[in-house]
């Protein structure tokens, strides 16, 4: 590992974060900005900070962009918000309001 970044308790649900890290996981840096810029999913924009954010960490390191990859990329469920909805008959329903913990972590490219 070079180079790592974390985003902790972003709202949004993990299994829908899982989705878009599974396209980009084992890239190229520059291929997977490119792909995450293309793709049509709410939480894209905040992966990509993320993923920025663990770029410059490289950079300040004297890295190249070009030179890394993403070596490990996970999504972890962070605390759930609970909420209440109405419901038929005086009852009430729970909501759970999932959050995520994003870790990136990247590493230079070995030929």
């Amino acid at each position: 590992m070079i180079a790592q970044a974390k985003g902790s308790y972003i709202r949004v649900s993990p299994i829908k974060v899982r989705q878009v890290i599974d396209l980009i996981r084992g890239k190229k840096v520059s291929a997977s900005l490119a792909i995450l810029a293309q793709t049509n999913k709410g939480q894209t924009g905040t992966i990509s900070k993320i993923l920025i954010s663990a770029i410059s960490n490289a950079k300040q390191k004297g890295l190249m962009e070009d030179q890394l990859y993403i070596s490990k990329i996970k999504a972890d469920q962070g605390p759930s918000w609970k909420r209440f909805r109405p419901a038929a008959f005086g009852r009430a329903t729970r909501i759970l309001k999932k959050t995520t913990h994003l870790l990136i972590e990247l590493d230079l490219i070995t030929k």
